[in-house]
């Protein structure tokens, strides 16, 4: 019975990692909609969205069905717990992969970013998408280091996000309020997306130690 249930956490795990993966090609995808003014791509993401989202509710109703069924305690209980949250945050993820594709749909055929500021969002969509990866494998592995090193990763989303801000309140910018509103609007949703991506690995830190590190509350989307 013990080794069923565990088998059922397993697969729980692997329904998280799942997540991950969807959530980091849907960013991915969006990224290049944005950089490339590719429509095709941005429709792409906004249509898999929906996968995302039922990926969590079968996750949910996964791990609900442990709680109620199996009453686990300790580490057991952790992994459920902390899978809820998880799943949480990696629809959040996908949903701001989402905003970005909408955003790329929105300006076509024109493009949403002006010249200067592509770079900008070329590291940040990097920045994301390894951060998926890595909560990933955090999440297969139970690696407790490699969830540590996703902190330094989100400080260089935080550093490209005040670099970019830096720039868009610069006197000699020539862009419009439009592309301002945009391009901090688009800004903030690499940063969020990280910051969840952070809490994903931090849920497993908390499995493995029963701590839970200290990490600003999750926003809404």
């Amino acid at each position: 019975m013990r080794e069923a249930y565990h088998v059922e956490l397993g697969q729980l795990a692997e329904e998280l990692a799942n997540m991950c993966s969807m959530s980091a090609t849907a960013m991915e995808l969006a990224t290049r909609a944005l950089l490339d003014t590719d429509l095709g791509l941005a429709e792409q993401v906004i249509g898999d969205d929906a996968k995302i989202d039922d990926a969590r509710s079968s996750c949910e109703e996964h791990a609900y069905a442990l709680l109620a069924l199996q009453a686990p305690v300790a580490t057991d209980l952790r992994t459920v717990l902390a899978a809820i949250h998880a799943a949480e945050s990696l629809e959040r993820m996908g949903d701001l992969a989402l905003h970005v594709a909408k955003a790329a749909r929105r300006r076509h055929p024109n493009p949403v970013l002006p010249e200067q500021i592509r770079p900008y969002f070329s590291e940040m969509g990097r920045v994301a998408v390894e951060l998926a990866r890595d909560a990933e494998q955090v999440i297969l592995n139970k690696d407790i280091d490699q969830a540590r090193s996703l902190e330094e990763a989100d400080d260089e989303m935080d550093d490209l996000h005040r670099q970019l801000f830096s720039v868009i309140m610069e006197k000699d910018w020539s862009h419009g309020v439009a592309a301002a509103v945009d391009v901090t609007l688009l800004g903030r949703f690499y940063e969020r997306y990280a910051d969840h991506a952070v809490s994903v690995a931090k849920r497993v830190v908390f499995v493995v130690t029963g701590r839970m590190p200290g990490y600003a509350e999750d926003e809404d989307v």
